[in-house]
């Protein structure tokens, strides 16, 4: 049902019955009708808002390093193997078939020689080696520019995610702790076909 306009002398009618009798509540005020709504209140304009040095500023961390961490890298990087040998291998449960220890070497004496540690492991159908690098020295003085520790720690995950060694290897991990820790990794090395 809608509901029509009422014409201007039923409104007139009504404003004379409603003038005769009472109020039911007197306390509250008749409706004249509409009411206008209340205009905003503007609040002046100030040129600075309230300011502080350094409010919208984001908290700084303790180092300028952007890059994830190594072992955070790798950490990361899914799981190419079987999930519970991967297990097994983390907590240092599987003993190594074979090592090479990369200490004190150059790193282009240290490339060639994982190269072909690698390589002939793969092809004598081994599938867990130990990969020592060590952890790196500690530098008296950094310079102006900071270096990350231990170059080889960093450049040997790189030589093995690259061919000729990437089509050998199935998964790289940092080793346990009763097997070098941060200083070494497992590699294990896919199925020599």
């Amino acid at each position: 049902m809608t509901r029509r306009r009422l014409r201007p002398d039923e409104v007139e009618l009504w404003r004379k019955v409603a003038d005769t009798t009472q109020r039911l509540h007197p306390e509250r005020k008749p409706k004249d009708g509409p009411r206008p709504k209340p205009k905003p209140v503007k609040e002046p304009k100030t040129r600075i808002p309230d300011f502080t040095l350094g409010q919208t500023a984001q908290p700084i961390g303790g180092t300028h390093d952007l890059a994830p961490t190594l072992r955070d890298a790798l950490d990361r990087a899914p799981v190419a193997m079987d999930r519970k040998t991967f297990t097994r291998m983390k907590k240092g449960k599987l003993v190594p078939e074979a090592r090479i220890d990369l200490h004190g070497m150059t790193l282009d004496h240290a490339h060639s020689a994982l190269t072909r540690f690698i390589l002939t492991q793969h092809a004598k159908g081994r599938r867990l080696v130990l990969v020592i690098t060590g952890k790196g020295k500690d530098r008296d003085h950094d310079g102006p520019i900071p270096v990350r520790r231990g170059v080889l720690k960093h450049q040997v995950p790189q030589w093995m995610a690259m061919p000729p060694l990437a089509q050998a290897i199935l998964q790289v991990t940092p080793a346990h702790i009763s097997h070098g820790g941060d200083g070494a990794y497992y590699v294990y090395l896919r199925r020599h076909r």
